[in-house]
C-alpha cells in the first residue's frame, strides 16, 4: 500500500504523495500462498497426529519455514526504520508478538499473525490503489500526443516539446493537449475535466481554449499560448495532488497519537506480564504462570496496532478532495476540507460571483453639446486596458456602434473609485460619482437615483454624462442562498463596492437581509475584520480571487469563484469553485460534512473494536487467532469506508 508504517513515521504514509512510489515488499504473493500452504499442511498433519510431525524440532523446522517468506519482507522494513530511529512500529509489533508465540510453542499462531497481517496489508494496498487510479483518471486527462503545424505539414509531437507560439489542431472528439487561443471561427467543446459541468460551451476565435476540453463538432486550429506543465489543468491536477500536504486536525490528531501511543502498549504489554509475577511473590495462593501472561501481553500487542486509523484517516481526506475535484471544487487540503464544515457565515461578493459579470451598456446619455459617440469613445478609450468585466462590456459596446478608439497616455487608476487618463491633451475622468466628487466635480442628483450601475465621465472639470450598465444573477445564485440556509447558515451577507441601491435590490431578490454596498477594498476588509470579532462566527469568504485577494486571505476559508484557468483564484483561495456557480459553496460544504462523518466513523470503529478486544486479550479470553482477525478485519473496514467517499458524492 506504499507503505504507511502507522507510528514509522519516516516512511510517507501511502495517502501523503499522489503519485508516491509504492514499495513492493507486499506484491509477492507466491510468498504468501507458500505459507498459507505450509501452515494449512502444518496444522492437518498435527491434527492427524502424522509421526514424523510430532517431534518437536521437525514441527519448530516445519513453522519457521512457513513464517519466513512473510516474515523476512517485515522485518526488513523493522530494521530500515530502527537505522532511522524508529523503534516503535507496527513491524516492530508483529516481529515482537509473532516471536514470543513462537517462544511459548505457539507455533501455528505465530505464523498465523504474520501470515494474516500481510494479507490485511495486500488488501489495504489493493484499496488504497483503485482510490488513487480512479482519481488519476478522472483528473489526468492530458492528451500523449499534439498534432503540430510545422512547414505546413501537420506533426505527432510530445505536447511536452509543442512551444508557445506554435499552431495546433484538434479532431473533433479529441481533447486539447495543450492551453491555447482559438484560431478557428467558432467550435463547441465539452468542459467536463475542468469544470465538472458537460453542457458543451461555444468559444469563438480569439477566445481561449484550455488543455482537457474536449472538441464535440469540428476540426480547430489552437495557437498555443502556455507550455505544457503551465496549462489550467496541469495546475489543477497539481492542486489535487499536492493537497494532501496540508493536513487536517484529524490526521495530525492520529500521527502524534500513533507516535507516542506504540510505545505505551509495548509498555502496557510489558505490565501485563510483569505485575502478575510482583503480585505472586506476596500473595502466596496466587500461581504465576510465564507463558499465560506472556500470550496475553502477545495478544494485546497484536491487537493495538493503530494501522486503521493511521491509513484510513488520510485515504478518507484524500478521497473527499478528490470526488469534490469531480464536481469542479478544488480543496487545497485536508485542513479546509475539515475548516468548511465549521462555516456558520458565508459573505459573498457580487460582480461575478452571485452575479453573470457579463454586463451590458443599455443607455447612453451625455450632456448637451457633446455627441454619443464622442461620450463612447472616451469612456471606451480610457476603459480599454482595464479587465474589469464592465471595462470590457464598454469596449464592447463601442466595437458593435463601430466607434473608433483614440490613444490614451498618463492612465492612473483610483482603487473603487475609476480612471483618469490624457486624450487629446484633455484630462478625462471615468468611474463612478465618488471619483467625480473626490474632483470635485459637480454632476445631476438624478444619477444617485439610478438603481443600475453607471459609468460617469468628466472631460477636465465638466461633467460629460453616462453609461447606464446593467448585470444579471446567474442562474443558481437563488438556488445558492436557499441551499445554504438548508444546511442551517443563516449568516449570509453581500459586500460589494457598487451603489447601496443595487446591492439591495439584487440581496431582495435573493432573500438577503444584509448587503452592504459603496465598500472600496478596505472597506471589505474592515467589514471582515468586524465579523471575526465575535469569535462565534466561521467565516467563509466568496469573490472572484483577483479583487478581492485582502478578504479571502481574512476569512477562516476563502472560496474563489476561479473560473477556466483564473490564476489569481487557484494561487489566493483555500477553495477554488472552478465553475463559477454559486451553487457549488453548499456542495463544499456538504463534501466537507460527509468526509468529516466517515472519518469519525473510522476512528470510533477502530477505537472500540479495538478496546474491546485490548481488555479480552488482557483478561486471558481472546487468542491470538481473534487478535489478528479483528486488527485486520477493522483496517480493512475502515479502508473501505474510506474509500466509500468515492461514491457517495457524485
Amino acid at each position: 500500500m506504499g507503505h504507511c508504517s502507522c507510528c514509522a513515521h519516516t516512511h510517507e504514509c501511502a495517502t501523503e504523495k499522489y503519485e508516491d512510489k509504492r514499495k513492493t515488499i507486499f506484491h509477492e504473493y507466491w510468498k504468501v500462498e507458500l505459507s498459507f500452504i505450509l501452515l494449512i499442511a502444518g496444522i492437518v498433519m498435527n491434527a492427524l497426529d502424522v509421526a514424523f510431525f510430532q517431534k518437536e524440532y521437525v514441527a519448530l523446522a516445519w513453522y519457521v519455514i512457513a513464517y519466513l517468506p512473510v516474515g523476512i519482507p517485515v522485518m526488513k522494513e523493522a530494521w530500515e526504520g530502527m537505522k532511522e530511529r524508529d523503534y516503535f512500529s507496527e513491524f516492530t509489533l508483529m516481529i515482537v508478538a509473532t516471536i514470543g508465540a513462537f517462544y511459548i510453542g505457539e507455533y501455528p499462531e505465530g505464523v498465523a499473525v504474520m501470515l494474516f497481517y500481510t494479507v490485511g496489508e495486500l488488501f489495504q494496498e489493493k484499496a488504497v490503489d483503485k482510490a488513487k487510479r480512479n482519481i488519476g483518471a478522472l483528473l489526468d486527462v492530458r492528451p500523449e500526443k499534439a498534432l503540430v503545424l510545422r512547414d505546413h505539414e501537420l506533426i505527432v509531437e510530445s505536447p511536452k516539446n509543442v512551444k508557445v507560439g506554435e499552431i495546433i489542431e484538434v479532431k473533433a472528439g479529441e481533447r486539447v493537449p495543450l492551453d491555447g487561443t482559438m484560431e478557428s471561427e467558432v467550435a463547441a467543446f465539452n468542459t467536463a475535466a475542468l469544470t465538472g459541468e458537460s453542457v458543451p460551451r461555444n468559444i469563438r476565435e480569439g477566445e481561449e481554449v484550455l488543455a482537457g476540453m474536449i472538441v464535440t463538432d469540428k476540426v480547430i486550429r489552437i495557437k498555443v499560448t502556455r507550455p505544457f506543465d503551465k496549462s489550467a489543468l496541469a495546475r489543477i491536477l497539481e492542486l489535487v495532488q499536492n493537497a494532501s500536504e496540508r493536513k487536517a486536525p484529524a490526521e495530525l490528531f492520529i500521527r502524534k497519537f500513533a507516535r507516542v501511543y506504540t510505545p505505551i502498549v509495548i509498555g502496557m504489554a510489558v505490565l501485563i506480564v510483569l505485575l502478575p509475577f510482583v503480585y505472586s511473590l506476596f500473595g502466596t495462593h496466587f500461581v504465576f504462570t510465564f507463558n499465560d501472561w506472556l500470550y496475553r501481553a502477545l495478544v494485546f500487542l497484536v491487537i493495538s496496532c493503530p494501522c486503521a486509523l493511521v491509513v484510513s484517516i488520510p485515504l478518507g481526506y484524500f478521497g473527499g478532495i478528490g470526488a469534490a475535484s469531480r464536481l469542479g471544487i478544488l480543496f487545497k487540503g485536508g485542513n479546509y476540507l475539515d475548516a468548511i464544515t465549521k462555516i456558520n457565515t458565508v459573505v459573498f461578493d457580487k460582480t461575478g460571483t452571485l452575479t453573470k459579470g457579463t454586463f451590458e451598456v443599455q443607455e447612453c446619455k451625455p450632456v448637451s453639446g457633446i455627441a454619443k459617440e464622442e461620450l463612447i469613445r472616451l469612456i471606451a478609450s480610457v476603459e480599454r486596458n482595464s479587465t474589469h468585466p464592465i471595462a470590457k462590456a464598454i469596449v464592447e459596446y463601442a466595437k458593435q456602434q463601430n466607434v473608433e478608439l483614440v490613444s490614451t497616455s498618463d492612465t492612473r487608476e483610483f482603487a473603487g473609485f475609476g480612471l483618469e487618463a490624457t486624450v487629446d491633451g484633455n484630462t478625462v475622468l471615468v468611474g463612478n460619482s465618488r471619483l467625480l466628487s473626490k474632483f470635485n466635480i459637480a454632476y445631476p442628483a438624478e444619477l444617485l437615483k439610478i438603481t443600475d450601475t453607471v459609468v460617469v465621465c468628466a472631460i477636465g472639470t465638466n461633467y460629460a454624462g453616462y453609461l447606464l450598465i446593467a448585470d444579471t444573477l446567474k442562474d443558481d445564485a437563488k438556488t445558492a442562498i436557499d441551499n445554504l440556509k438548508a444546511l442551517n447558515i443563516e449568516n449570509i451577507q453581500i459586500l460589494s463596492g457598487d451603489k447601496q441601491s443595487i446591492v439591495t435590490n439584487f440581496a431582495e431578490k435573493l432573500g438577503i437581509s444584509k448587503a452592504y454596498g459603496d465598500l472600496l477594498p478596505e472597506g471589505k476588509v474592515r467589514h471582515l475584520e468586524e465579523l471575526r470579532q465575535d469569535e462565534a462566527n466561521q467565516i467563509a469568504f466568496v469573490g472572484d480571487g483577483m479583487n478581492d485577494a485582502p478578504v479571502l486571505a481574512l476569512s477562516h476559508v476563502g472560496i474563489a469563484m476561479g473560473g477556466l484557468g483564473s490564476d489569481a483564484a487557484i494561487e489566493t483561495a483555500d477553495v477554488v469553485i472552478q465553475t463559477d456557480q454559486p451553487s457549488k459553496v453548499a456542495e463544499a460544504i456538504k463534501v466537507g460534512k460527509l468526509t468529516r462523518r466517515i472519518i469519525w466513523q473510522n476512528i470510533t470503529l477502530a477505537f472500540g473494536v479495538k478496546l474491546l478486544v485490548l481488555i479480552l486479550g488482557a483478561g486471558g479470553i481472546a487468542t491470538l487467532w481473534e487478535a489478528v482477525f479483528a486488527d485486520v478485519g477493522v483496517a480493512l473496514l475502515a479502508i473501505m469506508n474510506a474509500v466509500r467517499i468515492q461514491k457517495m458524492i457524485k
